[in-house]
């Protein structure tokens, strides 16, 4: 086994948590980094403030190394015809729970890229580790976070996307197979999507750059730890598995959801946020098949009526119009405090 990403993060096992925007919170990311992994926060859709609250209060609670996520995608293309289309689109499921959709779309949070804002607030904070999703920012904004001795990480859904990584000077490349549940991390959203496994990503990124590279997507135990630890990856991150840890903020109808079967189907889904991402079949789902992806606004846009119409359906009960992302693995998911799973995986992968 490589052990030069756990010596890089100064972490005891080669176990990332991952960061999953409105799921994971300071309390599951102090919890695996107690326990000897890297746990994460997703600020991508935080204000700056929030991000920083979110990261002093997990320093309150471990004084291990953790990380956090920003999404690094490229502004909206506006389109006002599409965005008022979409809206009447969704009327009447609005209509079905008594309530009206709103009558324009908005830009609901900032990329990354050029937020001198968030980067100072990183600057000042100090995570051990900050890792890009969508993208990657410019070589000049990773030296200044080198600078101030953080590592940084980037997802890479096909060696194209790796290459830019490396050549951007980020020290870890996170590999996302099609099977991971939530956002792919493809750069452009508009390309094709190769929609390469884990297994075959990890290996032909192993042939292609040099830096450490970590499994991401499918994995949900040990056994799939340890085969992609066997086949070249220098660690491996885990989402769903953690989903059911009582850390996570994940709410009382994602938990029914999930524990509601243990025969999930998922679909990767532009219908909710405007960009694909893997979810548990839903209603929203099913609707987003039945109008097709050309339909819907840009991301973040579509996410603005997508959480509008999943809030007013869950206040009625009702959780079908949800983003309850899970992985292709979410059956084998396990419930369990986020501390007594993390050293489950590390028996079960003979670390």
């Amino acid at each position: 086994m490589s052990y030069r990403l756990t010596q890089l993060l100064a972490i005891d096992h080669p176990i990332i948590q991952a960061p999953m925007a409105g799921v994971s919170t300071p309390a599951l990311a102090a919890a695996v980094s107690n326990s000897g992994g890297l746990g994460s926060l997703g600020i991508g859709a935080s204000s700056v403030d929030q991000a920083r609250a979110a990261i002093l209060n997990t320093r309150e609670l471990t004084s291990r190394p953790f990380s956090v996520n920003l999404f690094c995608h490229a502004s909206a293309q506006r389109d006002n015809a599409l965005e008022q289309a979409w809206i009447e689109n969704l009327r009447p499921l609005f209509a079905e729970f008594g309530g009206m959709p709103p009558e324009a779309l908005s830009e609901i949070y900032k990329s990354f890229i050029n937020h001198q804002e968030m980067l100072a607030m990183l600057l000042e904070t100090a995570p051990a580790a900050v890792s890009f999703h969508f993208g990657v920012p410019e070589r000049s904004v990773v030296q200044a976070l080198h600078d101030r001795g953080i590592v940084t990480l980037a997802t890479a859904t096909r060696p194209e996307e790796a290459l830019l990584i490396q050549a951007r000077g980020v020290d870890v490349i996170v590999a996302q197979g099609y099977e991971a549940g939530g956002h792919r991390g493809m750069f452009d959203d508009k390309a094709l999507d190769t929609r390469l496994s884990t297994f075959a990503l990890v290996q032909l990124l192993k042939k292609q750059v040099t830096l450490p590279i970590v499994a991401a997507g499918g994995i949900m135990d040990g056994a799939g730890i340890r085969a992609m630890l066997t086949i070249g990856a220098d660690a491996v991150q885990l989402g769903t598995a953690f989903l059911l840890c009582p850390e996570s903020a994940a709410d009382e109808g994602y938990r029914q959801q999930l524990n509601s079967s243990r025969s999930h189907q998922t679909d990767m889904t532009h219908a909710i946020s405007g960009r694909a991402a893997r979810s548990l079949d839903n209603d929203y789902c099913r609707h987003g098949r039945a109008t097709g992806k050309e339909a819907v606004p840009a991301y973040p846009v579509a996410y603005d009526i997508g959480k509008a119409l999943a809030s007013l359906a869950k206040k009625q009960g009702h959780h079908g119009y949800s983003a309850h992302w899970a992985g292709q693995g979410v059956n084998l998911i396990r419930e369990m405090p986020a501390a007594e799973l993390l050293q489950t995986l590390v028996q079960e992968a003979g670390l």
